[in-house]
């Protein structure tokens, strides 16, 4: 890597090789999208039985390539079963969702890719499995209309955006606040038969409306991408669920502690918002396994730590609430 992918006037010292690595990996992967074909493909499945599409094998073999050149020791993707060591003299670990929202490639919705960077220690066992709070570095490309970069390296959040014409990622903010203030929340409503009381009281007393307790109209969203979610709330605000349900396998969420929910939840809070499986923080908690699910919910700090007060009501009020405004009732 020796011509510039991006700007690294407000990357630290140590972390400047991995962002290269990262932005020259992300800027190829945004030509081979622009460019299409069959990408959306079905392949087979990864290590933990989700779908592979063709783009999640290019994306994967993409970052592995580029990062192994970049001095970094431990290599942890969402598409394999185990860590790989890259360089025994490498200094940093990372841990990376080569290519999230893969369902959206023939729709042409955006998707991106996820990572989280760690210190290295003796063994890729204790470089990953360890407090969400010991991440050093986190953040996602997207692939939009406009490919950009958010990471922070625990001093806010920086965002930059991919000049097409040069193929480098050019610093647009140094220093992105989430607003606080947002009458939007995204939620898959097909699964509300399935989620807690908690979760059906507050959804309902979002719908509910200028008639509702919250006494305002709420937008709701929901693109099936964690990337394109996260982007639209670091600009706009508004908060993010994805609970567990009672679904077989949904019981402690679908989505990724160290590939998805703790480097997501490093951003949102670098940024003024908060990050919870729904009651207790994300960065307080520990992976135990390289594949582990949690239930997932960020986005504003109020809005948040509502949605935890909810999961703090007695049963009897909880009920109260759903029983007086479900969703689908008159």
């Amino acid at each position: 890597m020796t011509a510039m992918s991006i700007d690294t006037t407000q990357i630290p010292g140590e972390f400047r090789p991995v962002m290269q690595a990262l932005a020259e990996a992300g800027a190829k992967l945004s030509v081979l999208i622009r460019r299409g074909g069959e990408l959306g493909r079905p392949v087979g499945t990864n290590s933990d039985g989700d779908g592979q599409k063709a783009l999640d094998v290019l994306a994967d073999d993409l970052f592995r390539s580029a990062l192994g050149r970049a001095g970094l020791r431990w290599f942890a993707s969402e598409e394999q079963d185990s860590a790989i060591e890259l360089n025994p003299s490498g200094r940093l670990a990372i841990a990376i969702d080569p290519l999230d929202g893969s369902s959206n490639i023939d729709t042409n919705v955006s998707i991106g890719t996820i990572f989280s960077i760690y210190p290295d220690e003796a063994t890729s066992e204790a470089s990953f499995l360890r407090p969400m709070r010991q991440q050093i570095a986190a953040g996602y490309i997207i692939y939009g209309p406009r490919c950009a970069m958010m990471v922070t390296f625990g001093d806010g959040v920086q965002h930059y955006a991919l000049d097409p014409d040069t193929g480098v990622f050019r610093l647009v903010e140094t220093r992105l606040v989430m607003p606080d203030c947002s009458f939007e929340f995204a939620i898959n409503a097909s699964n509300y038969r399935h989620w807690s009381r908690p979760i059906r009281a507050y959804i309902d007393d979002c719908l509910a409306g200028l008639d509702g307790p919250r006494e305002t109209n709420f937008n709701m969203r929901w693109i099936a991408s964690l990337v394109a979610e996260a982007h639209r709330i670091l600009i706009r605000g508004g908060v993010f669920l994805y609970p567990s349900d009672a679904r077989k396998g949904y019981e402690r969420g679908r989505l990724r502690m160290l590939y998805e929910c703790g480097p997501i939840a490093f951003l949102i809070e670098q940024a003024g918002g908060q990050a919870s499986d729904a009651c207790e923080p994300i960065l307080m908690q520990t992976v135990g396994t390289l594949h582990q699910r949690t239930p997932f919910v960020f986005g504003s700090t109020e809005k948040v730590a509502r949605i935890a007060a909810y999961h703090d009501l007695p049963d009897t009020e909880v009920s109260a609430l759903f029983g007086n405004r479900g969703l689908f009732r008159a």
